[in-house]
C-alpha cells in the first residue's frame, strides 16, 4: 500500500494519478474531505480508501504491516495566513506525526517543503543542510515548513529513507479549488474569459521593472515525476530543491498563457496587495544540482510547453487530471 496525505489537493491528486498510471492502485488517501471542488480531484482515480486527516496517525497501527510509502504532501499553504497555530498543528507537528510513524514502522517518507523557506534569498537558493537553520522565511506558513526541515535534520533515528522536497512555484491542473492561492496561469485564464486582459502585481522594487518579477516555475507533472522517481530509486534521504532551475518573468508566463490561448497579450498593471508586499520574493531560482547528481536526469517541461499542455488540456475546460 501506498499512503498520500493532502490526497484531494493539488500535487496529491496529480500523485494518485501517477501512481496509478505506473500501475499502482493499492492507495490509501488521507485527506480532510469537507471541500467538495477540492474533492472533485479524485474523480477517476483508483485507490483503495479514504483516511480523515485528524483520525489517520491514531489509526496507523492497524493498517502498518502493509504499507509500502508514505508521501506526506497535506499542509495547509495559505501564505496569507497569520495566525500561527494552524501552521503549528497542521504542518509542523502533523508532520512530526508522520515522521514518528515511519520510523516506528521503518517506512519510506517523502514530504513536501517549500521554497518560500528561502525568504528573500539572503543565503541563495541551494539545498544545502548548513543554511536551513540560517533561513528567514517571510510569513507563518514559511517558517513552518523551514521549522520541520530543522527539526528532520535534528533526528538521529529516521526512516529507511527519507525526502524533503522544497517545491517552487508549481502550477498545473487540480488547483480549482485554490483560490488566491492558485497560480498566476490559473488566474491570468479566468481574467482573460472574464475581460480579455491580464492584470499584473506592479514592481515595489526600485531595481526591478513592473511584470519582470521572477520566479522558478515548475509544471506539477514534473513534480509528480521526480516523487515517483526518488521513491523507486531512493538516493541518499536529503531535502532536495524541486524547480526548474531557471527563473523566468511574470511577463513571460503570462505572454504565453494568452499564446496557449491563441489571443494576443493586453497586461496592465496593479499594486501589489498591502498584505503581502513586504514579503513578496521578487526572484527565487532553484539550485538542483542535489537532485541532479542524485541521478535524476528526466529533462523538465519548458516554461512554454508546460503553460500550453496545461491551458489547452485542462485550463480552458477546467477538466481534471
Amino acid at each position: 500500500m501506498i499512503i498520500v496525505t493532502g490526497a484531494a489537493g493539488f500535487i496529491g491528486s496529480c500523485l494518485v494519478r501517477k501512481l496509478n498510471d505506473e500501475g499502482h492502485s493499492d492507495v490509501i488517501v488521507v485527506d480532510d474531505f469537507k471541500n467538495a471542488t477540492k474533492n472533485r480531484n479524485l474523480q477517476g482515480k483508483t485507490y483503495l480508501r479514504e483516511r480523515e486527516r485528524v483520525r489517520f496517525p491514531t489509526r496507523f497501527d492497524t493498517i502498518q504491516a502493509g504499507v509500502q510509502a508514505i508521501f506526506h504532501l497535506g499542509a495547509r499553504t495559505d501564505t496569507t495566513e497569520k495566525n500561527t497555530a494552524i501552521f503549528d498543528e497542521l504542518n509542523l507537528n502533523y508532520s512530526k506525526d508522520i515522521w514518528n510513524l515511519c520510523t516506528r514502522y521503518q517506512i519510506p517518507l517523502i514530504y513536501a517543503s517549500s521554497a518560500a523557506t528561502y525568504g528573500l534569498g539572503e543565503h541563495g537558493y541551494t539545498d544545502d543542510h548548513s543554511i536551513v537553520p540560517h533561513l528567514k522565511p517571510l510569513n507563518p506558513y514559511g517558517i513552518s515548513k523551514n521549522d520541520f526541515d530543522k527539526w528532520v535534520l535534528q533526528q538521529h533515528t529516521t526512516p529507511p529513507f527519507w525526502a524533503g522536497l522544497k517545491f517552487f512555484n508549481v502550477y498545473g491542473p487540480n488547483e480549482y479549488h485554490k483560490g488566491r492561492m492558485a497560480s498566476v496561469i490559473f488566474h491570468t485564464v479566468r481574467q482573460i474569459k472574464a475581460t480579455g486582459s491580464m492584470k499584473l502585481f506592479r514592481s515595489h522594487h526600485a531595481a526591478v521593472k513592473d511584470g519582470e518579477q521572477s520566479r522558478d516555475f515548475i509544471y506539477v507533472k514534473d513534480v509528480v515525476n521526480v516523487l515517483y522517481w526518488l521513491w523507486q530509486h531512493r538516493p541518499a534521504s536529503a531535502i532536495y530543491n524541486l524547480g526548474t532551475g531557471k527563473a523566468r518573468t511574470f511577463l513571460d508566463l503570462v505572454n504565453y498563457t494568452f499564446e496557449a490561448m491563441d489571443l494576443p497579450p493586453n497586461i496592465s498593471f496593479i499594486d501589489t496587495p498591502e498584505d503581502i508586499r513586504d514579503t513578496y520574493q521578487y526572484f527565487t531560482e532553484a539550485s538542483m544540482h542535489k537532485l541532479q547528481a542524485a541521478g535524476y536526469t528526466t529533462p523538465f517541461y519548458t516554461l512554454k510547453a508546460g503553460i500550453e499542455n496545461y491551458v489547452q488540456q485542462y485550463l480552458l475546460e477546467e477538466y481534471i487530471w
